[in-house]
């Protein structure tokens, strides 16, 4: 009988070697990626261990109470009080840090790609395949080319966690202005607009509930993988979860788990009243 498979394709071979190539002939160029992303990290990082808890837990609740009504932002208080009491406030501001920074890049680039994929067919069919492979990629594989590129800590982390979580933004920026409906954007053009008058007067504001459900789904897939990055020497809660997991403290792993469910829960809460304008009175 015929083995069909009784040779295989050497990728594994292909993908060491390509990756060796870059790492040979263009690290300097993914160091000088890195630095601006370490300055923004670092910066943020050192603010918020700065800046007293009380302000940041008076700031959740106001940005809870300002988006979402007053249960969301007393909720939001005691959810961010309650991890400060289990002592790991540090890490849960580090956490903070890095996921505003790898949310803000996914913002910078994410956005204007989603548009550009809106209005051109040809670039939507080129953009999604990538965008497909990024989401089915297991979150653990994106740790080995980040390390080999940009060597360990927390900023290779959070340039793990920007790809990992880039694609849905990028996806409902093109879903959200390709829904608003052709009839208005007509309208708008029989009016005299231009393009660039309808683009963000008219089709950016109508998709924007669509835009920031994106943003709430980068926002959470951020949390889940800023704890994978710990592998890689990345700061935050993700550190007493992989130290729990290695030596079996079950109780540490808890509360790191713990610490990270209760911020997706408050981030989740407030940007999803952002995106739908709705109020918990």
């Amino acid at each position: 009988m015929l083995d069909i498979f009784k040779y295989a394709v050497p990728l594994d071979d292909w993908i060491a070697y390509a990756v060796d190539l870059l790492v040979g002939n263009f690290r300097p160029q993914f160091q000088a990626v890195k630095m601006p992303i370490a300055w923004m990290l670092n910066g943020l990082n050192e603010f918020l261990l700065w800046m007293p808890p009380e302000i940041i837990l008076l700031i959740f609740l106001l940005a809870g109470w300002k988006a979402a009504g007053w249960k969301i932002g007393v909720f939001s208080l005691i959810g961010m009080t309650f991890i400060g009491f289990t002592g790991l406030w540090d890490e849960t501001m580090t956490t903070l840090a890095m996921v505003i920074s790898a949310v803000f890049v996914d913002v910078l680039i994410g956005v204007p790609v989603g548009i550009v994929s809106s209005r051109s067919d040809r670039v939507e069919s080129f953009v999604r395949p990538i965008l497909d492979a990024m989401q089915t990629t297991p979150a653990f594989v994106y740790l080995v080319p980040v390390v080999m590129l940009f060597s360990i800590g927390t900023v290779a982390g959070v340039i793990a966690t920007i790809i990992f979580s880039m694609p849905p933004i990028i996806r409902l920026t093109n879903l959200g202005i390709r829904q608003v409906h052709p009839e208005l954007i007509e309208a708008t053009y029989s009016f005299g607009a231009t393009k660039r008058q309808v683009l963000w007067k008219v089709q950016v504001p109508l998709a924007m509930p669509t835009i920031m459900a994106g943003l709430n789904q980068t926002i959470m897939l951020s949390l889940s993988m800023v704890v994978i990055a710990s592998l890689i020497g990345a700061g935050g809660l993700g550190v007493p979860v992989f130290e729990g997991l290695n030596s079996l403290q079950v109780g540490l792993a808890g509360i790191g788990g713990l610490g990270i469910v209760l911020m997706a829960m408050v981030l989740d809460r407030i940007t999803q009243a952002l995106g739908t304008g709705k109020k918990q009175e």
